[in-house]
This record gives structure tokens, C-alpha cells and sequence, in this order.
């Protein structure tokens, strides 16, 4: 099919102007006001109201992949996590004190070790007199050095506690609110700590 002599583009000789058909008007997706639509698929009204929504949706997708991985979670992700927790707030609380086993200077690398193991004493892992800064030597390379931790904890806790907490103890099985609930709480701990500091 040819176009017609002196047109180009369907548009006539003599024309004015050329009308372009303009797509109906529509409502941004954002804010909710109407506008003039410029391509069938332009949803919102302008370049503002496109960046917020664009972080609307990265949020919304942040929180949808944050209660995905929640819901992945084992019971020892959350007994990892209240760990993490705990430990966070023995190495501040106990920010300048000596090592328990060795009596040496603290120092940043300091670590928060456990007197009786987790392994072997699981009931007693989240409890605080069995948990003391230790330096790295002692914690890692001496395995604890229970003997000098044994000396020092009784020095700083007390024979008749030591004794208490050697004992037998019940065993302890933590629900996952449980854990979550020990994980807040010495998180919130740590943080004023951090603040008071």
C-alpha cells in the first residue's frame, strides 16, 4: 500500500499539527492520583512516585525473605544465636578483667569461655557463673585450662557456688521462644552496656 503523494507519516499536507491519540487516563499506583498515561505500561504518575515505590517493594521483599529464612530455622540455629547472644554480653560485662584461667591482661581478643562445656553440660550453656572471660590460650589452645579456671572461679564466685554449679543440674530442652526470648534479652543487655559505656 503507498501513502499518498506529499504525505509522510499519514500525516496530510496543510495539517496543523499532528494529534497524537493519547492513552486514557490512569491511577498512579502510589499515591493514587490520576494521570495522563504515556506508554500502557506506566503504572505510577511520575519518577518520585516510582522510587517509592520501588523501596516499598524492596522492603516488603526484605521482610518476606526474613520470615522465609525464620521459618527455615532449626532449634540449633536458635541455641547458635542465644549463644552468640550470650557470649556478646560476658566479653562486655567483663570488658577489663583479667582471664579466669591465666590471670592475663584482657585483651580485645578476648573470649567468653565456659567452665563446664557446652557438649558435656548443655543445661548449663546460657548460665552466667559458668561462663567467664577467657584469653584465647586458655579457651582454645588449653582447651578451657580447667584447673586455673576452677582456681579463678572460686575466687570470683565463691567456693559454695563452684560447688552448686558442679552439681547435678536438670536437664534443660529450650523451646525455640524460649531461646529467642534469652537471645532478645542479653542482646538488649549488651546493647545498654554498649550505651553505658
Amino acid at each position: 500500500m503507498e501513502a499518498a503523494a506529499g504525505c509522510v507519516f499519514g500525516v496530510q499536507p496543510g495539517a496543523d499539527a499532528v494529534t497524537l491519540k493519547a492513552s486514557p487516563t490512569a491511577e498512579c499506583a502510589h499515591c493514587g492520583k490520576a494521570f495522563l498515561r504515556f506508554r500502557t505500561t506506566q503504572k505510577v504518575c511520575g519518577v518520585v512516585c516510582a522510587n517509592r515505590m520501588v523501596k516499598v517493594a524492596k522492603k516488603k521483599d526484605a521482610q518476606e525473605t526474613r520470615a522465609r529464612r525464620m521459618a527455615l530455622k532449626s532449634r540449633a540455629d536458635w541455641l547458635s544465636e542465644a549463644q552468640v547472644a550470650v557470649n556478646k554480653y560476658v566479653r562486655l560485662a567483663q570488658r577489663g578483667r583479667p582471664c579466669i584461667s591465666c590471670g592475663a591482661d584482657w585483651s580485645d581478643t578476648a573470649q567468653a569461655g565456659h567452665f563446664l562445656s557446652r557438649g558435656a553440660r548443655p543445661e548449663l550453656r546460657y548460665e552466667l557463673d559458668n561462663i567467664h572471660s577467657q584469653c584465647v590460650r586458655c579457651n582454645m589452645h588449653l582447651s578451657g585450662n580447667l584447673l586455673g579456671y576452677r582456681k579463678g572461679l572460686i575466687d570470683r564466685i565463691g567456693l559454695e557456688r563452684v560447688e552448686a554449679l558442679e552439681g547435678p543440674h536438670p536437664p534443660a530442652k529450650w523451646t525455640v521462644n524460649e531461646l529467642i526470648a534469652i537471645r532478645d534479652e542479653y542482646r538488649a543487655k549488651a546493647k545498654q552496656l554498649l550505651e553505658n559505656q
